[in-house]
């Protein structure tokens, strides 16, 4: 038995494609559930964000291509591409100790566009916690996750990787600012305020304190202020337009929440904007950049100052690869052990009753003698090996 894994992500798709993959919260949960009913899945986790789709499984080893082929069917039945696109030759697939070393990987922001960026850690957290909610994670994927997420904090505490972070909401705010040449009393509008990338990027500005900032809400305030800022409601966004300069939207909405002719006739007042959209699918209809003295970005073009990070973050990226390593091997050894248990409490049930029969030390020497028969000469080598740092244990006691 081991854990599998189907994963679409920044490294295979572009943006275009990666929003074909983007699942609503109600998507999610419907395919964890219906992928459980399929009998060769035991257990399922789905971790969904602007960058990645990924699906972590766990069946019996035998049924792996099973597995696969119907995860793989369940999730191309809930997502529409474009015509003529096969959804298949985006997805990777991996198994065992490569899945296992992904998760704890992406965990850590070693496998996110920005390496080291915080969000992941978060997003992990919350896909462990919605399988758990619907009851389609159990012990061995609940473990895995668990062991990836420590494994994760340590490289957080124990690195540098995250210590000057990086993340899209960083780098949002720094296109904005080269773009207009600075924020200084520029008015920035932030749609979508409340989920987890507008709500970093709402803080960022807030601690700068340079900018006026205005987020939309969804209940009706008409103009609130809210301390150092002004919530607006959504239904009236293109009426506060034109007096924005920059306007960042990262919500999960499935539509636009700004399209080009609104935009357009929104705008009267001639001045240099940015748009930037952080959204997956897409918040903002990308032809705004047509328009004059207005730049647009979306989140696949930060990925150049991504990798100039990651570059510099390589060194702290190694270390933090061996930590997650450590957790990893602590994982396999606890996933082999659980598997073995019932032999394990047979075995010592045998030896406690020939104990009683015959004496501890005859018993004992009928197990070493059975251990020695049934290795080969280099699995002896190695058990004697590990048997005798489990003797240096007892010392320390």
């Amino acid at each position: 038995m081991s854990i599998q894994l189907i994963s679409v992500s920044h490294k295979t798709a572009d943006l275009n494609i990666r929003s074909c993959f983007a699942l609503t919260k109600e998507k999610q949960m419907k395919y964890l559930k219906e992928i459980l009913s399929v009998g060769c899945i035991e257990e399922c986790a789905l971790l969904s964000t602007c960058n990645r789709l990924e699906i972590y499984l766990y069946g019996e080893d035998e049924n792996q291509r099973e597995i696969f082929s119907e995860a793989e069917r369940g999730l191309l039945r809930m997502i529409a591409l474009p015509e003529g696109v096969d959804g298949a030759e985006y997805l990777r697939f991996y198994e065992g100790e490569k899945a296992e070393r992904h998760l704890f990987f992406v965990a850590a922001g070693l496998d996110s566009m920005v390496m080291g960026e915080d969000q992941i850690l978060g997003q992990v957290k919350e896909a462990w916690k919605q399988a758990a909610e619907n009851g389609t994670i159990g012990t061995y994927l609940n473990t895995c996750f668990r062991y990836a997420v420590t494994g994760a904090k340590k490289v957080k505490t124990e690195t540098n990787l995250s210590r000057t972070p990086v993340s899209v909401a960083t780098l949002s705010v720094k296109a904005a600012r080269e773009y207009l040449g600075n924020l200084k009393d520029k008015n920035v509008l932030i749609i979508g305020a409340s989920g987890k990338i507008g709500n970093s990027i709402f803080k960022n500005l807030l601690s700068e304190g340079e900018t006026k900032i205005y987020t939309t809400t969804r209940q009706y305030c008409h103009g609130k202020k809210a301390g150092p800022y002004l919530e607006l409601p959504y239904g009236e966004r293109y009426e506060w337009l034109d007096r924005m300069d920059v306007v960042i939207s990262a919500t999960s909405s499935p539509h636009y929440t700004l399209t080009l002719d609104k935009v357009k006739n929104a705008l009267t007042t001639g001045k240099r904007r940015v748009f930037i959209d952080l959204a997956v699918p897409p918040d903002i209809d990308q032809r705004v950049w047509e328009l004059s003295d207005t730049g647009y970005y979306n989140i696949d073009d930060f990925a150049r100052v991504a990798e100039e990070n990651n570059r510099k973050k390589e060194r702290e990226a190694a270390a933090a690869a061996d930590i997650l390593e450590d957790y990893r091997i602590q994982f396999k050894k606890w996933m082999i052990f659980q598997k073995s248990f019932p032999n394990v409490q047979s075995l010592k049930e045998k030896i406690r009753v020939q104990a009683e029969d015959k004496g501890m030390d005859k018993a004992l020497s009928r197990f070493f003698f059975a251990l020695r028969e049934s290795f080969e000469p280099k699995q002896l080598e190695i058990f004697m090996e590990a048997l005798k740092k489990v003797e240096e244990s007892y010392e320390e006691d």
